[in-house]
């Protein structure tokens, strides 16, 4: 078909075939680094992959780096989403919004093992994908501390012990998953979610009776009371 004056061919306006070719090229991006790693992806393989000519891939990308960002940036923002909803929905109960946001953590990114790949693992692998799982991070340790506050009052949610927990549990999810994915770990994934929920409960209600015992106003010493006959021999 031939193109027309208004930039339409076979039904679609430029604008509709670079989106097109961006969705093909993300995908062939989250198929190679999700598999093979990005230190085996390349961009003459990702257009491969996608069934593009290098020129297609530079019409999106910077780099094979922008790419990756974009892939990692995809995975993150549907997770990120998915989580909200989900805490948004469960009761009104800590334990139960952790149970929601863990589940929906875990399975949204190990449903396809590619996602948790790149996330994970790929995204310690440049300069780029690492500053972005850094800054991925700190979103999600700012979205426990800010769950926490709301589920342990003051005076506990005024303590800075809310954002040391916040990134011991995120920290160590991260970490925990990334040697479930590896292997390192034998365990069934809906076992492993009961398990994360159970130590972040545990921990989150530890670090808020400790917050809540180290601001409690101490109270005063009182005066030990003498026996009656250590009082009558004194007078």
């Amino acid at each position: 078909m031939a193109r027309t004056r208004s930039g339409i061919y076979a039904g679609k306006s430029a604008e509709e075939r670079r989106t097109e070719r961006r969705t093909l090229l993300l995908e062939a991006g989250l198929e190679l680094i999700g598999t093979a790693g990005w230190s085996a992806t390349t961009v003459r393989g990702v257009c491969t992959r996608a069934k593009l000519t290098p020129r297609f891939f530079y019409e999106s990308f910077v780099d094979l780096d922008a790419l990756g960002v974009a892939v990692f940036d995809e995975i993150v923002s549907d997770v990120t989403e998915k989580v909200l909803e989900a805490v948004e929905a469960a009761p009104e109960d800590p334990a139960a919004k952790a149970h929601a946001a863990i589940d929906t953590f875990v399975r949204t990114l190990t449903d396809d093992p590619r996602r948790g790949r790149v996330v994970f693992i790929e995204g310690l692998a440049s300069e780029p994908l690492l500053e972005r799982r850094l800054a991925t991070m700190d979103a999600f340790v700012d979205l426990i501390a800010g769950q926490a506050r709301v589920s342990y009052p003051p005076p506990a949610s005024e303590d800075p012990l809310v954002d040391i927990t916040a990134r011991v549990l995120a920290g160590g999810l991260t970490e925990l998953l990334i040697t479930w994915l590896r292997g390192g770990i034998e365990m069934e994934r809906g076992h492993l979610i009961e398990d994360c929920v159970a130590l972040f409960v545990t921990t989150a209600e530890g670090a808020a009776a400790l917050a809540n015992r180290r601001t409690a106003p101490a109270l005063p010493k009182r005066r030990p009371r003498l026996p009656d006959h250590a009082s009558r021999s004194s007078a």
